[in-house]
């Protein structure tokens, strides 16, 4: 074989290998880590699902409390927090996970909420090991910490089971609201007069 052939047997593969290095590098989808997680301390289960009006954002929400109840024997209330139509509504089932978007690194970040100091923060979620969540939030870019949340399966006393903002499940912040809420079935009935399971959710 001659060293012409050699380099007419060359030249294309270095145009492919050229072309290949020169395409952009396209995302990866994050893993789903839609479900119910128990956080790290033990005190509250999670639970994530999609949400957004393209259905591709996450959004988590508080279906459980270790002591659902206050000092005084009733539940708790988000009274921390910044909004004055938030304080009075119960801290179970409330939303702390806000939309969520998928980033180049293949993990969801955006905001979550803190009922104990009603504050938010920078956070960061995915899963890299089956039926754990990494959880990592952010006060300032330097001062970051990660916590693992594991997966449940079984239903805890007094746990959230129901549709988001249907009866017995969780309720989303207005701007995280839609399409979460359940759709009547196609050809039925339109009822007389509003249902109450469709009233507002107390704030």
């Amino acid at each position: 074989m001659t060293m012409s052939s050699i380099g007419r047997r060359i030249a294309p593969l270095a145009v492919l290998a050229f072309a290949a290095l020169a395409a952009p590098a396209q995302a990866a989808a994050p893993a789903d880590p839609s479900g119910t997680y128990l956080t790290e301390d033990g005190r509250a289960r999670v639970r994530l699902e999609k949400c957004g009006a393209a259905n591709d954002r996450l959004c988590g929400y508080v279906v459980w409390l270790k002591v659902p109840l206050n000092d005084k024997g009733e539940p708790r209330i988000d009274f921390k927090n910044p909004d004055p139509k938030k304080q009075a509504r119960p801290s179970l089932g409330h939303q702390l996970i806000m939309g969520l978007k998928p980033n180049a690194d293949a993990h969801y970040e955006g905001k979550i909420y803190n009922s104990e100091d009603g504050k938010s923060y920078d956070v960061t979620i995915w899963t890299d090991a089956p039926n754990e969540l990494t959880v990592r939030g952010c006060l300032i870019a330097f001062l970051c910490k990660s916590q693992t949340w594991n997966k449940v399966v079984d239903l805890a006393p007094g746990q959230l089971t129901g549709p988001t903002n249907a009866p017995n499940g969780p309720r989303s912040d207005p701007e995280f609201a839609t399409g979460s809420k359940p759709t009547a079935k196609a050809g039925a009935k339109p009822p007389s007069k509003p249902a109450a399971a469709d009233a507002p959710a107390p704030q």
